[in-house]
């Protein structure tokens, strides 16, 4: 099942060297699922790091809320062709998780699990050194459900089907491991400024 804003016609907008190839720039924040959004609480809410199959250290909301908070402006982009400007998030970044956990990225790959059942694979270079973040707010509230919330993973300089929704872990692991989109024809790795759409792009 694909929620609306799947498909769609592009809006015109004047161009900008922010906006990368084959994008066009929108004004609101689609709402866009690979199924049904889950309902998950606070109380119910459980984060954990993995190395491989093994659990490095598991954070629930009160715990994960504890952790030093960052706050990020940050232009994001949608496979679908839409682009969004200074998008405002806060959360915990992948840095502060990892210390938290006093562990260092401890293999070249990355998968992040979502409590709906889906992933996606981020080679873990692109989720430190300031670049990711598990978002907790957007526009300065709590994230609403059907963006993610409680809690999303943010990667805004790949294509936003990387920052997945409803997150409940990462996962490191030695291989470049394939997730849901991955598996169903989209590019690896998802370069909005190289166009990496699918597959072979």
């Amino acid at each position: 099942m694909v929620t609306r804003g799947f498909t769609g016609r592009p809006r015109n907008t004047e161009p900008t060297d922010r906006i990368p190839p084959g994008q066009h720039l929108v004004d609101y924040f689609p709402v866009l699922s690979a199924g049904p959004t889950p309902h998950i609480t606070p109380e119910k809410w459980r984060f954990t790091l993995k190395i491989g199959p093994r659990p490095v250290k598991t954070w629930t909301w009160d715990e994960f809320n504890a952790l030093p908070m960052t706050k990020m402006v940050r232009d994001i982009h949608c496979v679908t062709t839409w682009s969004m400007l200074d998008s405002q998030w806060e959360g915990v970044l992948i840095d502060d998780i990892l210390a938290d956990a006093y562990i260092e990225p401890p293999t070249p790959f990355t998968l992040a699990h979502s409590f709906d059942g889906y992933s996606t694979n981020v080679p873990t270079a692109d989720l430190v050194t300031g670049k990711a973040m598990v978002a907790l707010k957007y526009a300065g509230k709590p994230l609403e459900r059907d963006h993610g919330g409680p809690a999303r993973l943010l990667v805004p300089h790949l294509y936003f089907w990387k920052s997945a929704k409803w997150i409940n872990g990462l996962q490191f692991t030695e291989r470049d491991e394939a997730g849901f989109w991955e598996l169903r024809g989209y590019h690896i790795y998802g370069d909005p400024w190289r166009e990496q759409r699918y597959t072979h792009d």
